[in-house]
């Protein structure tokens, strides 16, 4: 299934994507939920009926009227997660950021997967950013593929988490580059550089969806994988390129590693973190790296940023600056007098 949530009558409305229409899910079926929410908490006891209203509405069973998806008000597929974590799944990414900084690769990637928490209230979907302009200061994407769950496990096992999976995201994790740099000179973050926003969508697509694209995880790792080819375009140019089957760790080792002593809970969304090449910052980095006089890119207001995963869709925004002047970074102590 391919499913949607979009702005109606005010509120937050579920539907089934379906040949580029969007048919609300209770109307499908009246016992079934009406937002994502509501849906991933009770995950186990509706999926087969809403597999069926599907199929009733694919098959022309089932008929009632659905609005185009093109002309929605499109929102995250998960407006309000119960938590947001960002992994460090891509080898390719850590290696060549590590190789830009002139620093040798950390050997603890190969150990053990890592991810962060970020701001589960900031989760956007298509359409505008707002940001601050200290956020404009090396402001960046950053292309990446995400999962929610729908089931609550602890201390769940790799070989087992595929199951807690409901569906699969495009994932932009917005990044101010230069608040995030001088955070983590303290050792702890990423915090403001990340907390304003973290966009995903345009849809959940549920694994059985993509079950054509599935590759064995690489050598030693244990979980699905998928030859999920993405890609970043800024401003109609191509800036990224490379895919989900990339990640050295799989999402099921990252869920292992979330659950660990912990609950993980339906409604969690976790982000596989940067592909190779998926970012400004490293691109920026390679480029000076070869070339002193390259010319850094950052995004600007006005900048459009459309990411495309197979079988995931495309996720479209348009970065808009907030109307004021009030800046963090100008706030910043030179001193301290003791």
């Amino acid at each position: 299934m391919k499913l949607v949530t979009y702005a109606k009558d005010g509120g937050e409305q579920l539907a089934f994507y379906i040949d580029g229409m969007l048919y609300d899910t209770h109307r499908a079926n009246a016992q079934l939920p009406a937002t994502m929410a509501d849906l991933l908490q009770k995950w186990e006891e509706n999926i087969d009926v809403m597999r069926s209203a599907e199929n009733e509405i694919k098959s022309g069973k089932l008929s009632y009227q659905g609005i185009p998806f093109a002309s929605a008000q499109i929102l995250a597929p998960v407006t309000h997660p119960t938590s947001c974590r960002d992994g460090y799944a891509f080898r390719q990414h850590v290696a060549a950021a590590r190789r830009n900084r002139k620093v040798d690769m950390i050997a603890e990637f190969d150990q053990y997967p890592i991810f962060y928490f970020t701001n589960h209230n900031a989760i956007m979907g298509p359409g505008p950013i707002p940001v601050m302009p200290d956020h404009l200061k090396r402001l960046d994407f950053e292309l990446e593929a995400s999962v929610v769950l729908c089931r609550k496990g602890r201390n769940v096992k790799a070989a087992d988490a595929d199951q807690y999976i409901a569906g699969f995201m495009i994932m932009n994790d917005m990044s101010a580059r230069t608040l995030q740099m001088e955070e983590m000179l303290l050792n702890l973050g990423p915090a403001k550089g990340k907390d304003f926003s973290t966009v995903i969508g345009p849809m959940l697509v549920t694994p059985d969806e993509l079950e054509q694209y599935k590759v064995p995880a690489k050598p030693g790792h244990v979980g699905n994988s998928y030859d999920l080819k993405m890609r970043c375009l800024v401003n109609g140019i191509e800036v990224s390129y490379g895919s989900v089957g990339d990640m050295d760790w799989t999402f099921a080792e990252i869920i292992e590693r979330c659950a660990y002593g912990a609950d993980i809970l339906p409604g969690d969304v976790i982000g596989s973190g940067t592909v190779g090449t998926g970012c400004f910052l490293e691109l920026n980095g390679t480029g000076k790296l070869n070339d002193p006089n390259y010319k850094e890119q950052w995004l600007q207001p006005g900048d459009v940023v459309e990411m495309e995963i197979d079988g995931l869709g495309k996720l479209s925004n348009n970065i808009v600056l907030e109307d004021t002047d009030w800046s963090i970074l100008a706030q910043k102590k030179i001193s301290i007098k003791l």
